[in-house]
């Protein structure tokens, strides 16, 4: 088995290492969810780029250069398709063919987004079954150490590697985790399954590629037998600005321990205590990093914080209560499982990426992933086919609380159906 670990699950960001040249820096102790890898015999071959501090939607503000989606025809002159983001880096090595798994952090779905675009599997699993211990904190009630892989079969293996209580972090889940095993995908009934299909999911921005695939899916299910019918969750519009505000909020408070005293960069300079704060801080964090810090400052002063911070929080609690509702309602109404889109379109070009400010494209890419960070559940995104440009289409399937079992075994019976092996698809594309 062989395996990368993605560099915000070390210790220290390779951005901000104090007396130490990056490159070279070695973490003083190791996350938990590498030594349960390197304990069940996994072999960790390195790190990948990211967006900094996992802030970012395209995998393209590293201090390394950008992630280059492998789909793309052309490498050069800015006519290459981005990677998504933050974890670019992970879903590309997969993709490549590099290694066998990958590890990344979600948080609002900085794991399925770029497994969609590198058509590759991408799981986000239920907040607190994988310890989030030595993963540098960008949203702390959102982060879910995820998995990529390129079938759901491998997928599950590492969630069972990884998972399960850890005394080192009180957010993890306080019982034994019980390994799971998936059934054959010929002994998957499909017909017991009640699948829902937000109606709220289906926006403006929605690409032709993608709403045909959504439907031709949902068309197999029924077809099959399963129960499909529309759901909804009213209050999906306004779940990507609540995320925005309480993630730009969470970041100020974690980052402002990058001081340059205790951690973070340190600036070289003769100055009075202020300044040296302000000159490592300007120094040590990127335009895209300040600009989070600025906001989540200004939403957390004492005139804002009832305005923004406070009703976040209470409409977050609608936005977990709609999914509560569609999974836990009546007999009658409840579904096992929710089909979607991952992302609106397929990866874009680099050059038109770059158009929008980061916080426009965090609110387009984002728009399907987040809602299910802020009510904890667990989604992976599963790649289906290629579209009309080659590239791939990836579908979203969420499910309840802990409920990881179900939600990999229905995507194991729809992988199965469609057959979609990154690999093999790319070659046949590059032809």
């Amino acid at each position: 088995m062989v395996l990368r670990l993605l560099s915000r699950i070390i210790f220290a960001p390779k951005e901000f290492i104090p007396h130490v040249h990056q490159k070279d820096f070695v973490p003083p102790y190791n996350a938990t969810i590498y030594e349960r890898l390197l304990n069940n015999g996994a072999i960790l071959i390195g790190k990948t780029n990211m967006d900094e501090f996992a802030m970012g939607s395209g995998c393209v503000d590293s201090i390394y250069g950008p992630s280059k989606n492998i789909w793309s025809k052309n490498l050069e002159n800015d006519e290459w398709r981005i990677a998504g983001g933050s974890s670019g880096g992970s879903a590309l090595a997969v993709a490549s063919g590099v290694c066998y798994a990958s590890i990344g952090s979600d948080t609002g779905g900085s794991v399925r987004n770029p497994a969609s675009y590198c058509g590759v599997i991408g799981l986000k699993p239920t907040y607190g079954l994988v310890s989030r211990h030595g993963l540098i904190p960008l949203v702390n009630s959102m982060d879910v150490p995820g998995i990529f892989a390129r079938t759901v079969s491998d997928c599950t293996t590492i969630l069972n590697c990884v998972s399960g209580p850890d005394m080192r972090d009180a957010t993890t889940i306080k019982m034994q985790y019980q390994p799971i095993n998936l059934p054959l995908p010929e002994q998957i009934d499909i017909s017991k399954f009640r699948v829902g299909v937000p109606k709220e999911y289906h926006c403006e921005q929605l690409s032709k590629d993608v709403l045909e695939t959504w439907q031709k899916v949902a068309g197999l299910l029924e077809n099959e037998g399963a129960i499909v019918k529309q759901v909804s969750l009213p209050h999906t519009a306004a779940s990507i600005y609540v995320y925005s505000i309480l993630n730009q909020c969470e970041v100020a408070s974690n980052m402002a321990k990058y001081d340059g005293i205790e951690y973070g960069h340190r600036a070289d300079y003769d100055c009075s205590t202020e300044e040296f704060y302000a000159k490592s801080r300007a120094h040590g964090f990127n335009e895209i990093v300040k600009g989070r810090i600025l906001a989540g400052n200004f939403f957390l002063l004492r005139k804002n914080y009832k305005n923004f911070f406070e009703k976040a929080l209470k409409v977050r609690r609608l936005i977990t209560e709609d999914f509560t509702k569609v999974f836990e309602g009546s007999p009658a109404e409840r579904i096992d499982v929710l089909l979607t889109p991952t992302t609106l379109t397929e990866a874009p070009l680099y050059k038109e990426f770059i158009t929008a400010s980061n916080r426009d494209q965090c609110a387009v890419q984002d728009f399907c992933t987040q809602p299910c960070n802020m009510a904890g559940i667990p989604a992976i995104s599963l790649p289906i086919r290629l579209s009309a440009n080659g590239l791939p289409i990836s579908l979203q399937i969420m499910s309840n609380k802990f409920n990881e079992k179900l939600l990999l075994t229905f995507a194991r019976w729809l992988e199965n159906q469609f057959e979609f092996n990154c690999l093999y698809n790319r070659e046949l594309y590059e032809i």
